[in-house]
């Protein structure tokens, strides 16, 4: 498959003019395209509108994988409240279903029905980008918030085929994400409990076959997801108030829980073991004490990876009072719960106990709007959305969907990139860039499937970024890290930073590149992998707009891409760059120059 063009030639030319989107370059233009406040923000409330298209793009940069020229249009006619209302009536495009279909096809010399991780990721990106499902009659999904909060949440509640065991259950992993976007917009206790059960986050947290105590066979139940799901998945470390500040006392952070609670839910989590296998109550062999860890699933699309875990009642810890969270209203007396339960009685009260934590609002309120919104949240914004996590107006705790809701309806998540300029925004992830290039620009491949191994760079790479990839239970970057220098001087946070390496400082400008530039409808491109499956954009929609007119061009990629809020400076910068390319095929190279400097502007890499 020829090569049509030099990528590192093409490069280098234009290396340049990155250099100069950075600022580098003096320029008597003015720096800032930040209106005048009072212009658009006081008169309504932040739930009204959107009042322009621009308003309407931001708004679905944080809602969903990129905005799209119909869903701005269709955000405009019905307005915020109501495009969210229709969101959550949608039901989750899953993806176990396409896994199953796809064993169904006919076999093919690449393997064309044959599953891994990789068609995981093909039927991940079909949801994420709304392109047509070949599985499902090339019905195009439409729940793009909810894929959207699928995929905040798997970076809080991770699991990762970058575990030895997962790494080779597909089906294990699509179910995990199934569950995520279930209960994207449920409640939250009902969540935990998922999680808690799911066989992925067993075998991740090692959790699955935990048994009780045995002094005399050295077996101590197992403490890893008993801290976890306390530090990562619902109260945190320290004491938080209602905004989200740390509670002090002498002038040091009060901690959440001691090494006793964790033994105490270590003891909770023991006798879960598969389900589905043939373990169980009564006259069942496989879980005696000697073959109790021989009960797993023998391939890797059986049920017992997408059901829950049961409870094998001999190995559970029934003798022994468990220390649990102690705080003011918990329903069990000092955070103890009393010996003499089985095991789901026992689980069913530890949850209880997590989820009616009071950290547990602001805790999961902060990392949902890091998510979607901003790195630097206000107190008074983390307040506000914990709140709705209390109480959702109906009496309702833990409402996902409300809280949802909040975080984006807030006035800080609507105006906050006028009102504090110096806090506010967040890097764009580098997977989230990408899609949001896919859906800006209409990306499909003419079969309806995504090869996500070729053409090369495989997207399932994502330079250093992928939909339950993460290295560690730690996510891709911590919620709390800083990057060093001006950001950390400051005191604020930047969690995508602690990615932004030098391999991927370099290598996504260069994925960005070849998407550009290789990949695309209008002529030839840099390659195909022969069976209808290369993902191209549709750079003909506006070939014909960038030939005549490359300050519409500037002003269509302003609206998809930033929102509006491109400076003077650097439209004027773009503008003489496209200018300066003429020729026949002048309409498809400005696209795609244009796309390539802006997606590696810093304008862009910081969604406001």
């Amino acid at each position: 498959m020829a090569m049509r063009i030099d990528p590192c030639r093409a490069a280098r030319a234009l290396a340049a003019i990155v250099f100069m989107l950075t600022g580098a370059v003096a320029s008597a233009q003015p720096q800032s395209a930040r209106p005048d406040p009072l212009l658009a923000h006081g008169f309504e409330r932040a739930d009204a509108g959107p009042a322009t298209d621009a308003a309407a793009a931001r708004f679905l940069a944080q809602a969903t994988f990129g905005p799209t020229l119909e869903d701005i249009a269709h955000l405009r006619a019905v307005g915020y409240a109501a495009w969210i209302d229709e969101q959550l009536a949608l039901p989750a495009s899953t993806q176990v279903p396409y896994l199953d279909w796809v064993t169904t096809l006919p076999s093919q010399p690449d393997g064309n029905n044959h599953v891994t991780d990789a068609t995981r990721l093909e039927i991940w990106a079909i949801n994420a980008l709304g392109t047509p499902d070949p599985s499902r009659g090339n019905v195009r999904p439409r729940d793009a918030l909810r894929q959207r909060v699928a995929f905040a949440l798997s970076e809080i509640f991770v699991v990762s085929n970058k575990n030895g065991t997962l790494a080779y259950q597909p089906w294990a992993l699509a179910s995990w994400y199934d569950m995520l976007a279930t209960n994207a917009f449920g409640s939250y206790r009902t969540l935990l409990e998922d999680v808690t059960l799911h066989p992925a986050m067993g075998i991740y947290l090692s959790h699955i076959q935990n048994q009780k105590a045995d002094p005399t066979r050295n077996i101590r139940p197992d403490e890893n997801y008993a801290r976890e799901v306390m530090q990562l998945f619902s109260v945190g470390l320290v004491q938080l108030a209602a905004d989200g500040t740390p509670v002090l006392a002498g002038g040091q952070p009060v901690p959440t829980y001691d090494q006793a609670t964790v033994r105490g839910f270590a003891a909770v989590f023991t006798g879960w073991n598969w389900n589905n296998t043939g373990c169980g109550p009564g006259s069942y062999t496989c879980c005696t004490v000697q073959t109790y860890t021989n009960c797993g699933p023998y391939d890797y699309n059986v049920p017992a990876w997408k059901l829950p875990m049961q409870p094998i009642e001999p190995f559970h810890d029934t003798t022994s009072s468990k220390q649990l969270l102690a705080y003011p209203g918990s329903t069990l007396p000092g955070g103890v719960l009393a010996a003499g339960g089985n095991a789901r009685a026992e689980l069913a009260a530890a949850l209880d106990n997590l989820s009616q934590h009071p950290n547990v609002g602001p805790f999961i309120a902060r990392r949902l709007i890091q998510r979607l919104v901003t790195s630097n949240p206000s107190p008074a914004y983390i307040g506000r959305v914990a709140a709705v996590f209390a109480n959702d107006g109906q009496g309702t705790r833990g409402n996902l969907g409300a809280v949802v809701r909040a975080v984006l309806l807030d006035a800080e998540a609507r105006f906050g990139q006028w009102n504090d300029t110096a806090r506010f925004g967040k890097l764009r992830e580098p997977l989230v860039r990408t899609t949001h290039l896919w859906r800006a620009m209409n990306a499909a491949s003419t079969g309806g499937r995504i090869d996500t191994i070729n053409p090369y760079p495989p997207i399932e790479d994502w330079y250093g970024q992928g939909p339950l990839r993460s290295p560690s239970v730690f996510n891709f970057f911590r919620p709390d890290f800083r990057r060093h220098g001006e950001i950390a001087a400051a005191g604020l946070y930047s969690p995508e930073f602690q990615i932004l390496s030098d391999t991927m400082a370099v290598g996504t400008p260069n994925r960005l590149f070849s998407l550009a530039f290789c990949w695309h409808s209008d002529g030839e491109s840099c390659w195909t992998n022969g069976r209808g499956a290369t993902l191209y954009l549709d750079t003909a929609r506006d070939a014909t707009l960038a030939a005549s007119d490359p300050d519409a061009l500037l002003a269509r990629y302003d609206l998809l891409f930033l929102s509006g809020q491109m400076s003077p400076f650097m439209r004027a910068t773009l503008r003489t760059r496209l200018v300066a390319i003429t020729g026949a095929n002048r309409g498809r190279q400005r696209v795609q120059h244009a796309l390539y400097l802006i997606l590696n502007s810093p304008e862009y890499a910081i969604q406001k």
